[in-house]
């Protein structure tokens, strides 16, 4: 009878130990799925999410979610501030001398009309200002104003032809080459084909203008069926202070930039669900990752 009682005993136990490996178990998958879900929402951008606060796991995952929310709030607000500042600047410098001028005109005219100050040169200077100023706000609605993609498949191989073609012959007064190498044939993006054109253009371009003579593309299929697509380049590397700040409406270490270009490719991608980062620039290399989902 003590025999039978123990051996109930031992099996209630080694009943519980499984339910409660299991159970266990069965925690465990539940958090890994919610870990990557996070994962998935923090690399889309996503923070309109939470987890119900029933157990430390979840309270940690949600605080992790508001460090991020923060750090983002932060950025834009960042962001923001460099947007004001930068049009300030520019318009300031645009009206400045328009208003300067146009009152020391206005000034030096006596009773009849006539002035000492070459009244023609200035109104050519107040002219040309007010030009570039409305230049620079059709810029900033360009910016703006970035259509909805009009998606269907595109063939990488074919675009990429395309697109080295249109800047074959800036390559060669630069005696630069610029090739694709595909790690994968045949291989496909549900995208539309002029934005993401204009987005290898000007990565093409920033690349030439910076002194390339080796410009390398290639394109592979990451581990979540995404397209990943790198533009490397040899010229010369952007700054470590500008790396952050490139992607800055009007933003520019170029001396004739507009600093939209960037800012544009990566509203394009953002309509696109996809992502344009800058993964490294140095004395070895500069390279631009597209990533599609």
């Amino acid at each position: 009878m003590t025999f039978t009682l123990w051996h109930i005993i031992g099996v209630a136990v080694i009943v519980a130990i499984v339910v409660a490996v299991i159970a266990t178990i069965r925690t465990r998958q539940k958090d890994i799925r919610k870990v990557a879900y996070m994962m998935d929402a923090l690399e889309d951008g996503e923070l309109n999410f939470r987890f119900q606060d029933k157990n430390k796991f979840n309270r940690t995952l949600n605080r992790i979610r508001t460090i991020f929310e923060k750090q983002r709030q932060a950025h834009e607000q960042d962001s923001w501030t460099k947007l004001i500042r930068v049009l300030t600047h520019e318009i300031m410098n645009t009206v400045s001398p328009i208003a300067s001028l146009s009152d020391a005109l206005s000034k030096s005219m006596d009773e009849n009309g006539h002035s000492e100050l070459d009244v023609k040169t200035g109104l050519d200077t107040i002219s040309d200002s007010s030009k570039n100023l409305i230049k620079f706000v059709e810029t900033y609605r360009q910016l703006s104003g970035v259509a909805r993609p009009i998606r269907k498949a595109l063939d990488l191989r074919e675009l990429m032809d395309s697109v080295i073609g249109l800047n074959s012959e800036f390559a060669a007064s630069c005696g630069a080459t610029c090739q694709y190498r595909p790690e994968e044939d045949d291989l496909m993006i549900y995208a539309d084909e002029v934005q993401i054109s204009q987005i290898l253009i000007n990565l093409i371009k920033n690349a030439l203008q910076a002194g390339a003579k080796h410009i390398n593309i290639t394109a592979r299929m990451g581990k979540d069926d995404d397209v990943i697509i790198q533009v490397a380049n040899d010229g010369e590397p952007i700054p470590v202070s500008a790396q952050e700040q490139i992607f800055v409406p009007f933003y520019t270490t170029k001396k004739e930039g507009s600093g939209i270009g960037l800012s544009i490719s990566r509203q394009i991608m953002r309509n696109h669900n996809g992502t344009i980062e800058l993964l490294r620039s140095d004395a070895q290399q500069t390279v631009f990752e597209l990533r599609f989902r």
